[in-house]
């Protein structure tokens, strides 16, 4: 079998491609017109005959590949957000240079000017059968109501009674007599440091003579509720046997009730036992008021006033 002539007729470049764009599919990246396009985008738009600029330009609108069309509607998108942004800043600027320049009357400049409000307050409704505990209050501004009379001013009580106060739960001391409590808690700084106000007290009841000056010193400070030994010894040994208890012993009378001891002989005291009274008055100018028994006879009970410069020269037993 013989092969064809070599010199057959030969299709034309021209026929075939003729041939090519009347058969082949128009679809696709494939196509005679994407291949064309491409080719005006690319180094074969000078073939074509096309400017550069324009071929990329058709490029651009009419992209060959169905990513290039996403990529391109992408672009085209985001171009257009920028444009609206822009615009809409735009105009803000311009709506707020017009509200800030438009005019100085502040009146009529509502983002400058704050016009006066009137309040009006609601009152509560007091025509109902059951009125609220808001409603019976009385108002604190007068110091009486027109319908009760009673007054707002009163005082503070700790209990429900104020006839009730327990004098132990108000010292700042634990002192277990409330009348020793008392007095410390008036005494505040003049009170000795370390001073145990539970100190033992001596031998209760009263062991003196009867009528002598130790049994009504003891009868009278006990009645007074301030502790006291029953064996101080005589009188003239009551500031040193206190002491040697613990008792508060000075040379300053403090309280009514104070133990004032006379030394042996001291101003016209007993040379032996000397002599022991009971404070009644503190007065103003230093002189001292005493009680005292025996100075006038046995049992007899008396009473007189010390200068303040005598006073000055005698101790004192406290509690």
């Amino acid at each position: 079998m013989k092969h064809a002539s070599h010199k057959a007729t030969k299709v034309s470049r021209q026929q075939f491609s003729l041939a090519k764009a009347l058969f082949s599919s128009g679809k696709g990246s494939h196509s005679i017109r994407a291949v064309r396009a491409a080719q005006s985008a690319g180094a074969d738009a000078a073939m074509l005959g096309l400017d550069p600029a324009i071929a990329e330009k058709i490029n651009e609108i009419a992209p060959q590949t169905r990513r290039s069309i996403r990529q391109a509607a992408r672009a085209a998108e985001r171009r257009s957000h920028i444009l609206a942004s822009a615009s809409l800043a735009a105009l803000v600027g311009t709506a707020a240079g017009v509200v800030a320049f438009a005019g100085n009357d502040d009146n009529t400049n509502t983002f400058v000017a704050d016009p006066a409000t009137t309040t009006t307050q609601i009152k509560r409704v007091s025509d109902v059968t059951t009125a609220s505990r808001a409603e019976a209050r009385e108002d604190l501004t007068s110091s009486t109501t027109a319908t009760t009379g009673q007054s707002n001013e009163g005082g503070w009580g700790l209990s429900n009674s104020d006839t009730s106060l327990d004098a132990k739960l108000m010292n700042r001391n634990t002192a277990n007599n409330p009348v020793v409590s008392a007095l410390l808690d008036a005494d505040g700084a003049a009170v000795p440091a370390g001073f145990n106000a539970n100190h033992e007290i001596g031998t209760s009841g009263n062991n003196y003579p009867w009528g002598q000056c130790t049994w009504y010193a003891y009868l009278r400070r006990t009645e007074l509720g301030l502790p006291t030994s029953g064996n101080f010894g005589n009188g003239g040994q009551w500031a040193a046997s206190a002491a040697a208890l613990g008792y508060w012993v000075d040379n300053t009378a403090r309280h009514v009730g104070d133990a004032v001891v006379f030394t042996p002989g001291q101003m016209n005291a007993d040379a032996t036992y000397g002599h022991v009274a009971v404070v009644e008055k503190i007065n103003a100018d230093g002189s001292v008021e005493i009680s005292e028994s025996n100075v006038k006879g046995l049992g007899v009970i008396s009473s007189r006033t010390l200068s303040a410069a005598d006073a000055g020269q005698l101790q004192y037993v406290h509690f």
